[in-house]
């Protein structure tokens, strides 16, 4: 056990000397974006628990917040930020099932936020059934043919790439049918639609493919094994959601501190409720850091269920509070102009924020599927009856 914790303790004065390194050498509040980030990738301190070489030091996922908040402190972009979708959900699929030539192509100027990701899943027909999806992807010898529409999908007007699962047997059984595939953004036939939302911005889109093509050699896994290859990218996208481990106090309550402090008169049951709403979010971030110690690379445990689903909650109902304390002034808004933003995650004021928080719900995989997964695969309850599981696609009704 002591040996155990002395390699420990030496692995994280390594990897913080590796940032004191990075930051000594690229000084974060002169060295250009990609610049920073790029070296920072190439040190291994992208994500450490990928393979050298790839961005990582082949470490336990936990140590990377060890990293992240060192070269937080000291000013470092975040690539979260920049590339949410690539960041948290592109890269981890891209490293567990990619090869080594789409490995070599797309995990670094996916880190540097120089290439754009999104996540082609949902459909007008199938959005919390995934795997009922009926986008086509027809193979003609080397390349695949799709066609077909998606919705929701966050960032597509602004993303190089796309993770795209499309059905490839209709003969087969929903699941069984899927074939998963990286597809070029740019080429003709991708047509992006932005879908205007309640906070007045565009970041959601609806896509459609017309003849678009795709070589066989951007497939991720194997033809048919498109739902087991999904499942990475979704089991991450859940940790990337709820998954974070921000400081103390931080993130939305920290929003609703501040406003509360700024109140005349706060009276005793708005004190009341701010403090079960700090307690709620410090017992998330515990919570979060004790799953991290379990977390492993690849495809994550039910844990980014449970973090996306109390996560979720907490923002909705830390928002909605901080709109009670401003009163009137909660009412008022800056600009539904239709400006599509820069990332999903730029909240110029509550208001704003208040009303993006209602997608958190939703996004991600919806809080009623979260907790049928817990319940399923942590409780061991009965699972839903599903009588198209077995039935070919094409023989299973739809609406």
């Amino acid at each position: 056990m002591l040996a155990w914790r002395l390699a420990s303790v030496a692995m994280e004065e390594r990897l913080l000397q590796l940032c004191d390194d990075l930051l000594a050498t690229h000084d974060p509040a002169d060295t250009p974006v990609a610049e920073f980030l790029g070296t920072q990738f190439d040190m291994g301190l992208g994500w450490v628990q990928f393979p050298e070489g790839q961005g990582g030091l082949g470490l336990a996922p936990s140590l990377q917040t060890l990293v992240n908040s060192r070269l937080d402190k000291a000013g470092a972009p975040n690539p979260y930020f920049r590339n949410p979708i690539g960041y948290g959900m592109g890269a981890p699929t891209v490293v567990t099932h990619g090869s080594d030539q789409q490995k070599a192509r797309y995990l670094r100027p996916l880190f540097t936020g120089e290439e754009i990701w999104c996540q082609l899943f949902s459909e007008p027909g199938a959005g919390s059934d995934v795997a009922g999806l009926a986008c086509k992807a027809v193979r003609d010898g080397d390349e695949w043919v799709i066609n077909g529409q998606k919705v929701w999908t966050t960032l597509a007007h602004l993303s190089r790439w796309g993770m795209l699962v499309a059905r490839s047997d209709p003969q087969k059984p929903k699941h069984k049918g899927l074939t998963y595939f990286v597809v070029d953004m740019h080429q003709p036939g991708v047509d992006v639609r932005p879908l205007r939302q309640l906070t007045g911005e565009a970041e959601f889109n609806e896509v459609y493919f017309t003849d678009a093509t795709i070589p066989d050699s951007e497939r991720l896994g194997d033809v048919g094994d498109g739902w087991r290859v999904s499942l990475t990218t979704l089991m991450n996208e859940r940790v990337s959601i709820g998954g974070t481990i921000p400081a103390k106090g931080s993130g939305a309550i920290a929003f609703a501190r501040q406003t509360y402090e700024r109140l005349d008169n706060p009276t005793p049951p708005q004190r009341d409720e701010l403090a079960k709403l700090w307690i709620r979010a410090e017992v998330h971030r515990l919570t979060n850091i004790r799953a991290s110690q379990n977390r492993r690379a690849g495809v994550p445990g039910p844990e980014g269920s449970v973090g996306k689903t109390a996560s979720a909650d907490l923002n909705k109902d830390v928002y909605a509070f901080t709109m009670n304390l401003l009163g009137a002034e909660g009412m008022l808004y800056g600009s539904y102009e239709l400006e599509p933003p820069a990332t999903a995650m730029a909240f110029s004021f509550l208001q704003k924020a208040f009303l993006r928080s209602r997608a958190n719900s939703i996004e991600g995989g919806t809080t009623e599927v979260m907790k049928n997964i817990l319940g399923e695969r942590v409780l061991g309850l009965p699972g839903d009856v599903r009588t198209d599981k077995e039935l070919p696609w094409i023989d299973v009704p739809r609406s």
